[in-house]
């Protein structure tokens, strides 16, 4: 009411569900947690309007509006025409990422009425803006995809991330700093594994009963001449009955 907007559809969902969002995680180096990755959705109250005057700031001193020029180029090709930090759009701070810049909540066209049509930007450090995404279900599969690592929202600027930054990328999320490499080699990054192998029933093998060791031919024919001497014998003693 104060801004006389209204919250995308799907923004408000999410705030209906919960208020705000922030995960950190850490990793062990020299058996010392380290924060590493850091997911954060401003909460209701934190949504603040950027470019808003405020009553301690000197008369003459400059303004985000002040940084206008129209003579960029915008909305030329596929490149969506960016926000302005005058009354023509309305910005509300999603996720301060840790000082290294801000995602913002765009409304685009302010003048006369607030459009509802939103859509999600990046303005980094040196004030510059980078498209992220059209509606902020998709910037949330982005920012849980990218695991929060840090400066991961550089990765859609021209300039990229930093080398500490891809240091990370390549420990924890390889493809996504490699998209070169994955668009030339499509086959790089497919699991390669063949289910026929790793499903095939296995044909038990059957047990087979060990065969007493050979005698050698010496002791079966002593075997055999004993055992004639005694049915011969049996019948010597029958017939002498």
């Amino acid at each position: 009411q104060k801004n006389s907007c209204v919250l995308p559809e799907d923004l408000k969902n999410f705030y209906l569900m919960t208020d705000g969002f922030q995960m950190t995680w850490s990793v062990k180096t020299d058996d010392t947690p380290m924060p590493l990755g850091s997911m954060v959705i401003n909460s209701v109250s934190k949504l603040c309007r950027l470019g808003g005057s405020s009553m301690y700031t000197l008369p003459s001193a400059p303004t985000l509006a002040d940084l206008e020029d129209d003579t960029d180029e915008e909305g030329n090709g596929d490149k969506p025409e960016k926000p302005h930090f005058d009354s023509r759009s309305l910005i509300f701070e999603l996720d301060p990422c840790n000082g290294n810049g801000k995602v913002c909540l765009v409304y685009k066209h302010a003048e006369p009425v607030v459009s509802p049509d939103t859509e999600i930007w990046f303005l980094d450090r040196a004030l510059y803006w980078h498209f992220l995404t059209k509606t902020f279900t998709a910037y949330y599969r982005l920012l849980i995809t990218h695991l929060g690592l840090p400066q991961w929202q550089y990765a859609f600027t021209s300039y990229g991330v930093s080398p500490q930054a891809k240091q990370w990328f390549n420990m924890y999320k390889p493809i996504t700093i490699n998209t070169a490499l994955l668009s030339e080699e499509a086959d790089s990054f497919v699991n390669k594994l063949d289910p026929n192998k790793v499903f095939k029933s296995k044909n038990k093998t059957p047990v087979l009963k060990k065969k007493p060791p050979p005698q050698p031919p010496g002791s079966q024919k002593s075997h055999t001449s004993t055992t004639s001497a005694k049915t011969s014998s049996l019948a010597g003693n029958s017939s002498r009955k």
